[in-house]
């Protein structure tokens, strides 16, 4: 039996990146252990050195990891990164302090969108929860200023061709709010590429003036959890949402 967890899952844990981003990764000679040029299938233990790219990896073998999975309310204004010189204000400012390893961002929001979004202590799970071949759904409410007929509504589920190709919503409902030209829309989509809701109204003619994320996957947002606050699921709940998506833990 060899000693040890191969060295791409243990960066993947430590929120550097996928499996397949970290095998490359080394196979570039961007990882060094105990000072030496990492290889692939190299196998470390809890009290080995690791470096990407010249900066220091904390070695999660150190500590038993205990996922985490924080849910967040996020309001519009707020830039989905951890600073950015042109706003002051990001995701990170009102996430509680985490003591054993970093909060890691499931996907992004664009500033202007509000909603769910999802952190995870494990490199592993975000990871897990973002790669398209999961093909996860995500939910949101949008608030459209624009006629919108049933021969549109079957094109943006049929697909429409955009700048970077097709996209299409998986599904889309009248939610009964607004009336006229101010309708709320709930629609569904498993690809999280940018301003992809936005894009695909506006290929139509139709401008989005309100867009709120209310689901990711299994998870929904929690009717209770305002604006700028965060919640944190149960270890049952936890273990819930790796089953549903199949992440492997070995």
């Amino acid at each position: 039996m060899v000693d040890g967890v191969r060295l791409q899952k243990v960066l993947s844990q430590a929120g550097i990146g996928s499996r397949r981003e970290m095998e490359t990764w080394i196979d570039s000679g961007w990882v060094t252990v105990n000072g030496k040029t990492a290889k692939l299938g190299q196998h470390v233990v809890e009290t080995d050195k690791i470096k990407a790219r010249g900066k220091v990896v904390p070695n999660p073998l150190k500590h038993e990891l205990k996922t985490r999975v924080l849910l967040y309310h996020k309001p519009v204004g707020e830039i989905s990164s951890k600073s950015d010189p042109k706003h002051k204000k990001t995701i990170f400012d009102n996430l509680p302090t985490i003591r054993q390893g970093r909060w890691i961002q499931v996907g992004r929001l664009d500033i202007n969108t509000s909603g769910l979004m999802i952190f995870t202590n494990d490199g592993e799970l975000a990871n897990q929860l973002m790669h398209p071949k999961q093909a996860i759904e995500r939910e949101y409410a949008v608030r459209v200023h624009g006629e919108v007929t049933n021969e549109m509504l079957k094109q943006l589920v049929k697909g429409v061709e955009l700048d970077d190709g097709l996209a299409k919503f998986q599904s889309i409902a009248l939610s009964g709010a607004g009336k006229g030209l101010n309708a709320w829309y709930h629609v569904v989509l498993t690809e999280g590429r940018n301003r992809e809701v936005r894009r695909l109204f506006a290929s139509l003619g139709v401008e989005v003036s309100r867009l709120i994320r209310v689901r990711y996957g299994s998870i929904t947002m929690p009717k209770y959890l305002s604006r700028g606050k965060s919640m944190e699921l149960t270890p049952e709940a936890v273990r819930k949402l790796v089953s549903s998506i199949g992440a492997s833990r070995d």
